[in-house]
């Protein structure tokens, strides 16, 4: 179902006051650097590029679950070394890209006060990325595989309900594979698919334009409706 104002208000009686993002295949492009990567670290170790099934896999999948199911494992003794030849800001950064009108959408929230955070099975890259795209400003909090168990375990996301102070009802979590539908399940928050048509979904999402003109109409009715009120608080960012 695609994003309309009344949708998005039937589904959020109290009113939407922040969006979860997952990272990879929602905030950008990710899946030819994902591919690239983990490529890279199997001709270190002498082996043939991934298979479709294995890129498929990787592109959801947390760093240590993606190499412990593609790394022979007589080979895991070499694998640190492999790991240390790549160096993430020049072999994999300049293969990202953001999702079209995605920075416009993020500032927009922003100015009008809804909190934005992420959830991913990133691990150690995601802070290069944010900083990278000018972006660590735009987030709070920021829930990695480092941080937090992996996806699609909820944990992610109840960490950041907990951060931000609001009820499960009051968010939505937006992401691109079934490992995110499942989070979004067993953590009881709304879940918005991105481009990912196959996926169970209240919401289906493939245009952040069309998104931000959404909220921005919804949010319109909202302070008309609360007599001038913002849908949502500033979380102030740490």
């Amino acid at each position: 179902m695609y994003p309309t104002v009344h949708r998005i208000r039937q589904l959020f009686p109290r009113g939407l006051k922040g969006i979860i993002f997952d990272c990879d295949g929602v905030l950008f492009d990710s899946r030819a650097s994902n591919i690239h990567y983990y490529n890279l670290i199997l001709g270190a170790l002498g082996q043939p590029p991934m298979s479709r099934q294995d890129e498929d896999y990787t592109h959801m999948a947390s760093v240590g679950q993606s190499l412990a199911r593609i790394v022979p494992p007589e080979l895991m003794p070499k694998l640190p070394e492999a790991r240390r030849r790549i160096v993430y800001r020049r072999d994999i950064l300049p293969l990202l890209d953001p999702e079209p009108g995605l920075m416009e959408l993020l500032r927009w929230l922003r100015d009008a006060g809804f909190r934005r955070g992420i959830c991913t099975n990133r691990t150690t890259t995601m802070e290069y990325v944010l900083d990278h795209f000018g972006m660590a400003e735009l987030f709070f909090p920021v829930m990695t595989a480092a941080r937090v168990r992996a996806k699609p375990h909820p944990e992610g996301l109840c960490a950041t309900l907990d951060a931000w102070g609001l009820a499960r009802d009051e968010v939505a979590f937006m992401g691109d594979t079934i490992a995110d539908e499942e989070t979004a399940r067993m953590a009881g928050v709304c879940f918005w698919a991105y481009r990912s048509p196959s996926l169970t979904a209240r919401l289906h999402l493939d245009d952040f334009w069309m998104l931000r003109r959404v909220l921005a109409e919804y949010l319109r009715l909202e302070n008309g409706r609360q007599g001038g009120q913002a849908a949502g608080r500033e979380c102030p960012l740490r």
